[in-house]
């Protein structure tokens, strides 16, 4: 690859807009559920890395994950969110609360999913 063609790619990426969500991983097997979020919604083939080599932190998800392999999941983003002008506005507080309200909703505890109760 030709150094302008690499310095028109990283001018692409820079340009890229990064957007924060929630996303969960459904065992299509057993419809349990993951729900989780991040500030950045194209990091999540880093946590499908992370679970093909056997090194996710969350070890249920981790175990069936190997046990069924990549084909019996998917993964899908619920909901993006949309950033406010506001000086006050916390991305991270306010993703919580937007993971929060996923969970609340698709109360993915028990046989339902990957989530312990509080």
């Amino acid at each position: 690859m030709d150094r302008e063609r690499k310095k028109q790619l990283a001018e692409q990426y820079k340009e890229m807009k990064i957007e924060a969500g929630v996303y969960q991983i459904k065992n299509t097997k057993n419809g349990k559920l993951f729900i989780s979020s991040t500030p950045n919604l194209k990091s999540l083939n880093g946590k499908r890395f992370a679970l093909n080599n056997g090194t996710d932190v969350h070890k249920e998800l981790q175990k069936e994950w190997t046990e069924y392999g990549e084909e019996a999941f998917e993964i899908e983003v619920l909901e993006t969110l949309k950033p406010k002008e506001n000086v006050y506005y916390d991305t991270k507080d306010e993703l919580a609360k937007l993971e929060e309200k996923w969970i609340d909703k698709l109360q993915p505890f028990g046989e339902r999913g990957y989530h312990t109760e509080k």
